[in-house]
């Protein structure tokens, strides 16, 4: 169970990591990505798991550090709270170009639609990609605590 723990935590950490490094990429090239998303939603789904299976562990009696328990949670909540703050950058792009909803958008000439989407999923790709490198790091401390 210890290996199993072991293998799905170096694939959230390749998943994520892959993800942060298209993400970067894309975001400086100012184009979306599809891949990006997928990567990212599969090491988060990786990520729950390799939660579980450490619960699974210290119930079973593994003992570990209050550190390693520290950063093998910590990546959740980055990934929780980068979910929150990509939400609230597409509304902020919306009230800082002076639309009150999404309806508002519906409005204004087509390319402009475009332009605009293009600027929200930008910020979106931002704000996860940051995130995505904080969960890395977490991750690797997570690893170097093992013990």
């Amino acid at each position: 169970m210890k290996d199993v723990h072991l293998v799905v935590g170096v694939l959230a950490l390749a998943l994520i990591g892959a993800a942060g490094l298209l993400g970067a990429w894309r975001w400086r090239r100012a184009e979306p990505s599809r891949l990006f998303w997928i990567l990212l939603r599969a090491g988060q789904a990786v990520l729950v798991l390799e939660v579980a299976l450490g619960g699974i562990l210290l119930l079973l009696g593994k003992k570990v550090s209050g550190l390693h328990i520290l950063y093998g949670v910590l990546p959740l909540l980055v990934s929780f709270l980068g979910e929150q703050l990509r939400i609230s950058s597409a509304e902020m792009v919306l009230s800082s170009r002076g639309f009150e909803s999404a309806a508002d958008v519906g409005r204004i000439p087509e390319d402009e639609q475009r332009g605009l989407a293009l600027a929200i999923v930008q910020r979106e790709l931002g704000v996860m990609t940051i995130a995505a490198f904080v969960i890395v790091v977490l991750l690797i401390r997570a690893a170097g605590t093992a013990g």
